[in-house]
């Protein structure tokens, strides 16, 4: 006789091992009466996009830090909150996660919205997110299906089909999974399982809640499980990076990105597009004309949809050169607070020496 997976079984295996995360409210903490802050909510599931736990956690108790509350988030300064972003990666989300802050303080009082459908009409919240703060935050019965949760049911319905043609399944699967009680901690728990126990490779399948319910592990296919089509080669770009330093006190030009497109917003020294075909080495394209000498390391960076690399440039510029708008001198114990994304950290690095 077949065996059928129990949400009671999955959430009193979280009620013991629950993971401790700054932005959760544990089960006992919620027996005791405390909800979840929506706004707490919010901001780790944005930071958690394609990010790891032991990523986010700095940089999202130093938000909790300047920013309190949704509505000192809409207050402040993008460019502040751009800097405090820098490093996490696809800064799109802090840009997206700026705007949804206005929103809700501007057209919700503040207060997040708990259905699914209003919350996927702020921007940066798209499906998975709404569910995720629907579910966590206002213990709606959303089905919330991350990376961990796709990996979970594919192995507990032995899903061959290779990801993504196999997502509506997973999806399927989920809803009819999660429960009526608890719902939110129920998303915690399918979260918590696939990234400890039911891991990519050798799940403890021993340990698990659902062993006797898994097909996967039943069949001898739980580790190779889910499957993902081949993945498409990414092509490589190039670029020329340009760091000018001030006579007198080495601070470093540095610019401002457009706000739309790759990196927007953030800050770069002087940079030439990425392209399949650029040249490295053709300083027609210098910011000005001056005695660039090219450093020995290029900058390797790997995006989502590429892979870039960087001829790094160097020179020295008088004090009083006449800098473009939207271009200022960065002095050196100023540059690790700028809002530079890891590539331009990296160029900058490479064009001091470092």
């Amino acid at each position: 006789m077949t065996v059928q997976a129990s949400p009671t079984d999955l959430l009193a295996w979280y009620d013991r091992h629950a993971r401790s995360l700054p932005w959760r409210v544990s089960p006992a903490d919620k027996r005791a009466g405390i909800r979840p802050d929506p706004y707490r909510v919010w901001l780790s599931e944005i930071m958690l996009q394609q990010t790891t736990v032991q990523a986010v956690k700095p940089y999202f108790e130093a938000f909790l830090d300047r920013w309190p509350t949704v509505k000192a988030l809409a207050a402040a300064d993008e460019a502040e909150v751009m800097k405090a972003w820098a490093g996490l990666g696809y800064y799109s989300r802090a840009r997206n996660l700026k705007a949804c802050a206005e929103r809700v303080a501007a057209e919700h009082q503040g207060q997040f919205p708990a259905d699914e459908a209003d919350l996927r009409a702020l921007p940066g919240i798209g499906p998975y997110t709404a569910a995720a703060i629907a579910a966590i935050a206002f213990d709606r019965p959303a089905a919330v299906v991350d990376g961990n949760v796709e990996r979970v049911i594919s192995r507990l319905h032995a899903i061959e089909t290779p990801l993504p043609a196999s997502k509506p399944d997973i999806r399927a699967h989920t809803e009819d999974l999660v429960p009526e009680d608890r719902p939110g901690d129920f998303a915690q728990a399918m979260m918590d399982l696939g990234a400890s126990l039911c891991s990519p490779r050798k799940p403890a399948c021993a340990l698990c809640p659902w062993t006797s319910a898994c097909a996967g592990q039943r069949l001898g296919i739980a580790e190779t499980l889910p499957r993902k089509a081949p993945k498409v080669a990414k092509p490589t770009r190039r670029g020329m990076a340009f760091v000018l330093l001030r006579e007198g006190d080495d601070a470093v030009l540095l610019r401002r990105r457009p706000p739309k497109g790759l990196l927007g917003g953030m800050s770069e020294p002087p940079t030439t597009p990425f392209t399949e075909d650029a040249v490295t080495d053709d300083l027609t394209l210098a910011p000005f004309d001056l005695d660039w000498q090219r450093m020995p390391a290029d900058v390797r960076h790997t995006f989502t949809h590429f892979h870039l690399e960087l001829a790094v440039w160097r020179a020295t510029a008088p004090a009083d050169l006449a800098l473009a708008d939207g271009s200022w001198w960065s002095p050196p114990e100023e540059l690790a607070g700028e809002a530079l994304p890891t590539v331009m950290k990296k160029a900058v690095t490479a064009g001091l020496g470092e």
